[in-house]
């Protein structure tokens, strides 16, 4: 939901918390996955403001050179990078959607919700659900699209400067 991994465990736990002092509120009006839903969506909601402020003050890093070195041995440096390079085109193309489309494709898509339930986890009308994930998917499948029409111009610059270079 847009909480950046250093704040994760931090996330979570305020999740619990808010959990543990809300529990005997529960009126079991819906399912109690849809109530928790609710809570990890303010939560996170509420860990990307305070990103916001504390980055209006700090200098930005790659946030590839933070990440540690898998230790499992089965995976090749290559399939690391791969990993990698998905894992921050997905967080650069949530971050780019409204907070609501985003909401609605990562309950849908992501945690396996139904529809009716990812709106009553969001307190919207179904009908504007079904709108939302629609333009929520096709918002993401033409980021997607451009962000490979990007790599594959990238490339062929790469492989012009290259055989330019060679020429000389």
């Amino acid at each position: 939901m847009g909480v950046q991994d250093s704040s994760l465990e931090d996330a979570v736990q305020d999740v619990f918390l808010v959990v543990h002092r809300r529990l005997p509120e529960f009126e079991a009006r819906s399912q109690l996955r849809t109530w928790l839903f609710g809570i990890v969506l303010r939560v996170a909601q509420s860990h990307r403001r305070t990103v916001r402020r504390r980055e209006a003050h700090l200098v930005e890093v790659n946030p590839l050179e933070l990440d540690a070195v898998s230790a499992v041995d089965q995976e090749g440096p290559l399939e690391l990078i791969a990993q990698r390079q998905a894992g921050t085109l997905l967080h650069r193309l949530f971050d780019q959607m409204d907070e609501d489309k985003r909401a609605m494709l990562v309950l849908v898509e992501l945690e396996q919700m139904s529809v009716r339930e990812a709106a009553e986890a969001l307190g919207i009308n179904l009908n504007t659900a079904y709108s939302r994930l629609r333009v929520a998917r096709a918002a993401f499948e033409a980021a997607v699209a451009e962000s490979m029409q990007d790599d594959a111009r990238s490339e062929a610059e790469v492989r012009l400067t290259t055989a330019v270079g060679k020429n000389s």
